[in-house]
Formats: structure tokens, C-alpha cells, sequence
């Protein structure tokens, strides 16, 4: 008998006695019990106490770069917030009885003292900097590039002093 131009003598000296390929598998029994809706719900719930509350905060080393992750989070939610909060209670205004319109907001802060003005300016300044150097240093990390642990550290510190001097800057240019 030939199989695939081989005979069959020939196939059992090179690969021996043929074997079965599956086996079968071995049974396992198992019981199921009904489970009511309040039951499971206390198992979940006893299950969800031995849960760490955030782990990424606690299981991981805090180091500079990771900080500067949550910042720019934290100044993305301060801009957006401020804008929406601005916003509305610019629409608003009127409706409450506030008169608010450009020129009184132009009044009101050339009245404060510079030293205030300046602050005011950096805290204005400092969350729109900083995200606009992170968001660059995110596109370029997008690119695959400066990703490893000292360069990551490095462009950390260079997005941080550049946010830092342009904010200081933009306030020290028009006092």
C-alpha cells in the first residue's frame, strides 16, 4: 500500500508504530448550586473589600515623570473647568444683576497693585504653558521617540523650565 508515494513499511521503520494523535480528554465533574440575587450581591461585595482602592497609586514608585503625567491632567481639567465656569457666569451675568462686560474686567484689574497683577498673571499664565509643552512632548512621544527613562526625565525637566520661563515671560513682558 502506498501512502503519498511512501510505502507503508517504510513509513513504520522512519516514524514507528502509529499512535493515536488525540486522546481523550479526562472527565471532570462538577456541581452547581443555585445562587439567589442577595447572595451573590454579598459575596461581590465581600469580595470588593479585599480590593486595593488604586493600586497605580500605591504599588508603583512616584518618580517625576509620572508626576508630570497627573499635572498635565490636572492643569487640562483647571483649563477646561475655568473655561466652562468663565464662561457661564459671563452669560449669566446678567441674568443675576452683575455687570460684566470687557471693560469693566479691564478696570477692575488695572486697579490692583502690580505685585498682584503679576501673580494673577502667572496663575493664569502657568496652566496654559505647561499644558501647551506637555501636549508638544506627548505628540512627540506619539512618534515613538524619547521614550526611554532618562530621556522621558530629561524632556520632563526641559517641558517644566520651559512653562516656567515663557510664564514668566508673558507676566514680566506687559507689567
Amino acid at each position: 500500500m502506498k501512502c503519498f508515494g511512501l510505502h507503508h513499511a517504510r513509513l513504520h521503520r522512519q516514524f514507528g508504530s502509529a499512535k493515536p494523535v488525540l486522546q481523550p480528554a479526562a472527565r471532570k465533574y462538577i456541581s452547581t448550586q443555585k445562587v439567589t440575587p442577595q447572595s451573590a450581591h454579598d459575596r461581590l461585595a465581600a469580595q470588593r473589600q479585599n480590593r486595593p482602592i488604586a493600586p497605580h497609586l500605591t504599588i508603583y514608585k512616584w518618580e517625576y515623570v509620572s508626576a508630570t503625567s497627573a499635572l498635565h491632567r490636572i492643569t487640562g481639567v483647571l483649563l477646561s473647568g475655568s473655561l466652562y465656569g468663565l464662561a457661564n457666569f459671563y452669560l449669566f451675568a446678567p441674568t443675576l444683576g452683575i455687570h460684566l462686560d470687557s471693560a469693566t474686567i479691564v478696570d477692575a484689574f488695572g486697579s490692583l497693585p502690580i505685585a498682584i497683577k503679576a501673580g494673577l498673571k502667572f496663575c493664569a499664565a502657568i496652566p496654559f504653558t505647561y499644558h501647551a509643552f506637555n501636549g508638544v512632548k506627548h505628540l512627540v512621544w506619539d512618534t515613538g521617540r524619547l521614550l526611554g527613562n532618562v530621556q522621558s526625565r530629561r524632556v520632563s525637566w526641559v517641558v517644566m523650565a520651559c512653562s516656567m520661563s515663557s510664564s514668566l515671560f508673558l507676566v514680566l513682558g506687559n507689567i
